[in-house]
């Protein structure tokens, strides 16, 4: 019984040091069904449903200030899923209101070429390190992270014309 237990401890630090940062809730305890159901009906073929509370402090995606969402807290929620083979990111306050969503785009030649022209002209010298698509009420944005050789960082809010909308140079 002793040997069980002492494998069992062992088996959940080895899962818990390689798992992923995120603070992974069961959907079906602490957060409320308001909030699963209002998921659920805004993403009906999700997959890979991974639900935890809003820590500012372990999902760092976006740049709040940037993108102009509202301030969150503890009392919050971001669900991690899968949707048609893209990683997305949700936002729920815990009433189910939506509050936004951001898509990790991998694949930066789906930009649209004056999105691209746009960030090379403004920014020589500069490549996309990342890439968001966020959704938030009546806005589509990409919140984009540009940096140069010497790894000065530049977070960039565009639209989907190429216009850049915000700057802001990261330390």
């Amino acid at each position: 019984m002793k040997l069980k237990t002492i494998l069992a401890a062992a088996a959940a630090v080895f899962f818990i040091a390689c798992g992923t940062p995120y603070r992974a809730t069961d959907a079906t305890i602490g957060v409320p069904q308001t909030t699963q159901r209002a998921f659920y009906d805004q993403y009906p073929n999700s997959t890979n449903v991974v639900w935890s509370s809003y820590d500012p402090n372990v999902i760092v995606l976006n740049d709040w200030e940037m993108t102009g969402w509202q301030l969150m807290d503890q009392s919050d929620y971001v669900v991690r899923f899968t949707e048609d083979n893209d990683q997305y990111y949700a936002w729920y306050d815990e009433n189910g209101e939506w509050i936004g969503t951001a898509l990790v785009v991998r694949d930066y030649t789906i930009l649209p070429s004056s999105f691209r022209s746009s960030i090379v002209t403004t920014y020589p010298g500069y490549s996309i390190n990342t890439v968001h698509r966020e959704y938030y009420k009546d806005k589509n944005l990409y919140e984009v992270v540009i940096k140069n050789s010497n790894d000065s960082k530049v977070v960039l809010l565009v639209d989907s014309n190429g216009n850049i909308v915000k700057t802001k140079v990261k330390d």
